[in-house]
């Protein structure tokens, strides 16, 4: 690690987390990127929902466990296959002072349905919802939802009120360029209210007086500042001038081990590494083969894959913080635990030789992969060691590398050949997967299916594992869709990464296997 900043980021960076140093109880926390937007519906971001997620609340919550927990909604149950009746909390106010209603929760849903939201698959699946009093919602639902719960868990509720009244009744079309009034503004009901906002630098939150719910913290303000450079974060750390960051380099995670006033708890994330390849199109827009496209033949795709020494990514570059996977999903448990579904395709030089020349391709050819530099734990370094491992294979891979907020636009635009995904949340189930990756997209399922893959069978197959009530079809179903998209290959599985989160001694903090830091039970010691 570097030793020392650059005099201009080091002045920068140190003004900024000094210039709330002196405030007690606040956290200065720090994340290799920003957040993307405040407009809790145009992206479905990790670091972006759990920074929102702090200001803006769900009708389900999760606990330190992930378990379900009442949050704007207190009861709920199921009239009928088809129908939920959700109880909402009463007393409940934005931080505008604007009462919670029925009328804001049907709104949201419906808005969260409209173009320009990330939000679309989940909110659809929810059905219609009815306003039966200020303090009872009925969800209609089209099919039957056997993950009703989790999709309550993703739409964020907004004020209608506050929404008209300042023509943000639809989402910020992010893919766009648009900016919009909720880019840069927030009315939650949430514990913590956004203060200021100041893109790429910094965003600061203060304590909402007026929450319904019981802090278990004492946290009063909340400070946070995107730094890209890993040894700076990890230098503000040190030093006192940061009190958390969320993505040590693994590099560096045993020395801060050994680090005095400073500490570091980690495990697993449920998150899955892969990379996508444009199937749909006749042609690449970023290759050197005109006329066609080698990623629509299962063989190359194949031939990639088993060119990857995932091993050697896992220990070399990872540090052991990762768990190598065969399956395309984000947690074991969403595959059941199969064994077979989860087994890698093994690493075997030869038989990619083999495989690329039988395709057509002996001498390889020419490709740009797009990845993320700020988003995933070593995200440009896979890249560009994956880049070395293809070469291997004659396939010369130009690694295009660019910060989240232009790199997840450019991949909503289908702007790509060939590039990076993490993904991963609170969800277990493996509908929070094949709906939004699996699925073909036509404009709501699909949704994050970058690559345009279109396979008839295991659309098919995802497609009734959404609407099936028995436990034991849906499982059988979710394990053929699965099986199918390994047996194309139709992205190439890397890991499950590990988290490790480093902090001062005097801080305390619930690590969820969602990647979620909940500021409500931070409490920071003397």
């Amino acid at each position: 690690m570097k030793r020392f900043w650059t005099r201009a980021l080091g002045a920068a960076v140190t003004g900024l987390l000094l210039a709330t140093a002196a405030h007690a109880q606040t956290l200065r926390w720090a994340s290799q990127g920003d957040l993307q937007t405040l407009d809790p519906d145009s992206r479905n971001e990790s670091l972006t929902n759990s920074l929102n997620g702090q200001v803006y609340e769900t009708l389900t919550g999760r606990d330190k466990k992930l378990n379900f927990v009442p949050q704007l909604a207190t009861e709920w149950r199921q009239t009928g296959p088809l129908q939920w009746r959700v109880k909402l909390r009463a007393n409940v106010k934005f931080h505008d002072g604007t009462p919670f209603t029925a009328d804001d929760v049907v709104f949201s849903v419906k808005r969260a349905t409209e173009k320009g939201s990330d939000l679309k698959a989940y909110a659809g699946a929810m059905g219609e919802p009815k306003r039966i009093d200020d303090l009872t919602v009925e969800f209609n639902l089209k099919q039957f939802d056997p993950i009703f719960l989790e999709h309550a868990n993703v739409i964020f509720i907004m004020s209608k009120v506050w929404a008209e009244k300042n023509n943000a009744t639809k989402p910020q079309d992010f893919n766009a360029g648009e900016q919009t009034y909720t880019a840069m503004n927030a009315n939650g009901t949430g514990p913590f209210m956004v203060v200021s906002r100041a893109p790429d630098v910094k965003t600061v939150y203060k304590r909402n007086p007026n929450w319904w719910g019981k802090f278990e913290g004492n946290v009063q303000e909340v400070v946070y500042t995107p730094i890209k450079s890993s040894s700076t974060r990890v230098a503000a750390l040190i030093s006192g001038e940061l009190d958390l960051i969320l993505d040590p380099p693994p590099a560096d995670t045993p020395r801060l081990r050994d680090t005095p006033n400073v500490k570091v708890i980690d495990g697993p994330e449920n998150r899955i590494i892969f990379i996508g390849m444009d199937q749909g199109r006749d042609e690449l827009l970023y290759s050197s083969v005109k006329g066609k496209n080698p990623f629509k033949d299962q063989r190359v795709r194949q031939a990639l894959y088993q060119a990857v020494d995932e091993e050697s990514i896992k220990t070399k570059l990872m540090r052991g913080q990762a768990a190598p996977t065969g399956a395309t999903i984000t947690t074991p448990l969403a595959t059941f635990n199969d064994p077979a579904l989860e087994k890698r395709l093994p690493f075997d030089l030869d038989a990619a030789k083999k495989l690329l020349a039988a395709a057509g391709y002996p001498d390889g050819f020419e490709i740009t992969l797009d990845c993320p530099n700020d988003r995933y734990v070593n995200d440009e370094e896979i890249c560009k060691t994956l880049a070395s491992m293809w070469a291997r294979l004659n396939v010369k891979v130009r690694v295009n590398t660019m910060p989240r907020s232009v790199y997840f636009a450019k991949l909503g635009k289908l702007d790509t050949s060939m590039y990076m995904l993490g993904w991963g949340g609170a969800s277990t189930d493996a509908e929070g997967t094949l709906t939004p990756i699996y699925r073909t997209r036509d404009g709501v399922m699909g949704q994050f299916n970058y690559g345009q893959v279109n396979n008839p069978k295991m659309d098919q197959l995802a497609a009734a594992s959404s609407r099936e009530p028995d436990p034991v079809k849906r499982e059988q179903l979710i394990k053929a869709a699965i099986k199918e998209h390994n047996e194309q290959v139709h992205h190439i599985p890397l890991h499950r990464q590990f988290i490790p989160w480093a902090m001062r001694s005097n801080v305390e903090v619930v690590h969820r296997a969602d990647n979620w830091l909940e500021w409500a039970w931070i409490k920071i010691g003397k």
